[in-house]
């Protein structure tokens, strides 16, 4: 009876691995898989509701106009010659997309674990699925806003796009990075710790108020007490949705200081979570 070498085999699936292993080549060979479960969240998402892709724009434009109501017009915040409205929409439409990936991608272990526990792929793609998909969605709301961006234009409001618009795939990069690697890590540990599953959806609704999303960052300077305005400040997706502003409107603060510690913590964060996600894949059916 010969045997075979381990060597001769085209994949070898074993629970041991390197304490800091990425992995990217096996993602590459699953990359159907992610395309396919790319596809599902497309198709499935709104398939039984009334307005379905509709509700990709109203979402946005609703909570822009109660944002410009309560914090511009109630609260006096001032946005300089940016209409209020298109403000609020600039940012708002950042912020989801970041939402939706963190939302979305920290309850993969708990929501798939009947399919986990059939059939082994890198449960990586899953997560890595929600985040790609949820680009449709920040496609559309793109688009409305440059609906409006040019309705402004055209009646003569004094608006323009900055140089460093070329910038724009690079702050989608971080956003996607920062909210599939935060995602990852609370999605494995809710594995052990079900609270944080309560805990996101109350903490993204706080998280939104310290990241400049209904008010710009000088705002925040001058009326914040000095710890809180440093906190605002270097939180990262104050950058980001600073930065979005900043390309897309010409207002708001940007310095490359903050572009690049944004770029490199968002990095970080997302290989830190690979790492952590990684390594609770192999006894994570015995938790849930």
């Amino acid at each position: 009876m010969i045997t075979q070498k381990e060597d001769d085999w085209l994949y070898t699936i074993s629970s041991k691995r390197k304490l800091i292993d990425f992995n990217f080549k096996e993602i590459w060979q699953y990359r159907d898989l992610l395309l396919l479960f790319v596809k599902r969240d497309i198709i499935t998402l709104y398939k039984q509701t009334i307005l379905g892709p509709l509700w990709y724009i109203i979402q946005p434009l609703f909570t822009s106009v109660i944002f410009t109501l309560i914090f511009n017009k109630l609260g006096n915040i001032n946005t300089g010659i940016v209409p209020a409205f298109l403000f609020n929409l600039a940012g708002i439409s950042a912020w989801n997309y970041f939402k939706e990936c963190l939302t979305g991608t920290s309850s993969t272990f708990t929501k798939n674990q009947s399919i986990f526990g059939k059939v082994y792929f890198p449960r990586v793609i899953m997560p890595m699925s929600i985040t790609i998909s949820n680009l449709l969605k920040f496609g559309i709301q793109i688009l409305i806003f440059l609906g409006f961006y040019l309705y402004y234009l055209a009646i003569g409001k004094g608006i323009e796009m900055n140089i460093l618009a070329f910038l724009f795939p690079v702050y989608v990069v971080m956003m996607a990075l920062l909210g599939l690697g935060l995602g990852m890590i609370i999605s494995s540990l809710t594995t052990k710790y079900r609270d944080l599953t309560v805990l996101v959806s109350f903490g993204v609704q706080l998280l939104m108020y310290v990241s400049a999303v209904p008010y710009p960052l000088a705002e925040a300077k001058l009326k914040f007490p000095a710890l809180v305005a440093t906190l605002v400040e270097y939180n990262p997706l104050t950058q980001i949705i600073e930065g979005f502003r900043y390309m897309l409107l010409n207002t708001g603060a940007f310095s490359w200081f903050g572009f690049a510690y944004t770029l490199v913590l968002s990095l970080f964060i997302f290989l830190f979570g690979l790492v952590i996600f990684n390594r609770t894949e192999k006894q994570f059916i015995d938790t849930v």
